[in-house]
């Protein structure tokens, strides 16, 4: 074993073995606070209707915004947490703040007439109607 210096001391540990831990401590610790959190989604579709379902736990209906423009709908979230109540104690404190946006592309049997929303328990439910086959049946135009 071989003695190696650390910052004017002297360690009986190999300096890879050290740099190691101490780099795992600290980015996980990092790496967590800069992920780009995106919610999961789950899509379903039966006869009748697609169902999207948004993991989005912590926020509340009015934290959402829904919108369809021409085929595609975008939902944005944004939670911000101020806190009125002033600590000078802490030793650390991260700012609480939200935030994100999905777009999913509808297939043309969509009705954009049909879409409700509702959040249950930290699941936004979208369900999205599909047309009637009879609007989307195929015609025969005569030629006159």
């Amino acid at each position: 074993m071989t003695l190696v210096k650390f910052n004017n001391r002297t360690r009986n540990t190999a300096p890879y073995f050290n740099n190691v831990f101490d780099s795992l401590f600290s980015e996980a610790l990092n790496k967590n606070l800069t992920i780009n959190k995106i919610p999961g989604v789950n899509i379903l579709e039966s006869d009748v209707n697609y169902k999207i379902e948004l993991a989005a736990p912590g926020l509340t209906k009015e934290d959402f915004q829904i919108n369809l423009k021409k085929d595609t709908l975008s939902v944005w979230a944004e939670k911000q947490v101020s806190e009125t109540e002033e600590k000078k104690d802490y030793t650390r404190k991260e700012f609480e703040y939200f935030s994100f946006a999905r777009s999913f592309v509808l297939p043309e049997s969509v009705d954009g007439d049909k879409i409700t929303a509702e959040y249950i328990n930290g699941i936004l439910n979208i369900t999205i109607g599909k047309k009637d086959d009879s609007q989307s049946a195929a015609k025969e135009i005569k030629v006159s």
